[in-house]
Parts: C-alpha cells; sequence; structure tokens
C-alpha cells in the first residue's frame, strides 16, 4: 500500500506555490527598484521648484486670505 498524504497539506502546500508564483509575476509586472522611484522623486521635486521658480508672487491663486 502507498503511504497516507493529508490532503489539506498538500491543497494548502499547492495553493503556497501559486500564490508564490503570481507574487513574482507581480512584482516583475509592477515593482520598480529603488533607483527608478528615486529618478521619479527627483524629477517630480524639479518639475515642483521649477513651478515655484515661475510663480510671480507669493500669494496664491486660491488662497482667500486678506490681499
Amino acid at each position: 500500500m502507498g503511504d497516507v498524504v493529508n490532503i489539506n497539506k498538500y491543497r494548502k502546500q499547492r495553493q503556497r506555490l501559486d500564490e508564490a508564483k503570481q507574487a513574482a509575476e507581480n512584482r516583475v509586472k509592477f515593482g520598480r527598484d529603488k533607483a527608478e522611484r528615486a529618478k521619479l522623486r527627483a524629477e517630480q521635486e524639479r518639475g515642483d521648484q521649477d513651478l515655484a521658480n515661475k510663480r510671480l508672487d507669493d500669494k496664491r491663486p486660491d488662497d482667500k486670505r486678506s490681499e
């Protein structure tokens, strides 16, 4: 006769393997490495600073304080 196998353990192990495979695919598909995130952050900050430098006065158009 064969060995006794707990089917629940087998199912859970198979599910873990499937989830690990899906996680690996998602990391490749959606993930960015640290250098890419830093580059994107630097570009965003540079754009924000450039826009702030082009402002004509210190008051913002949506500022409702006394003029």
